[in-house]
């Protein structure tokens, strides 16, 4: 008794081609990959560096102090 496989077999040819065609690196193969491997650090390093920013200049000039 054997198991239905998950993707068609055609399908899985043509994912297989796609991605021996293409010439790039392999994290950015995918057409969603460019999203999750360059945007989401880069806006979580612009913020990181913001927030760095907003807190060196809150302490230079004393504002938010606890009393």
């Amino acid at each position: 008794m054997t198991e239905p496989p998950f993707v068609p077999r055609e399908r899985l040819f043509e994912k297989q081609q796609f991605f021996q065609s293409i010439h790039k690196h392999t994290y950015l193969k995918g057409p969603m990959d460019k999203i999750t491997s360059v945007a989401i650090p880069a806006a979580l390093a612009a913020t990181s560096i913001a927030l760095i920013a907003q807190g060196i200049y809150n302490m230079s000039h004393g504002i938010g102090k606890k009393e």
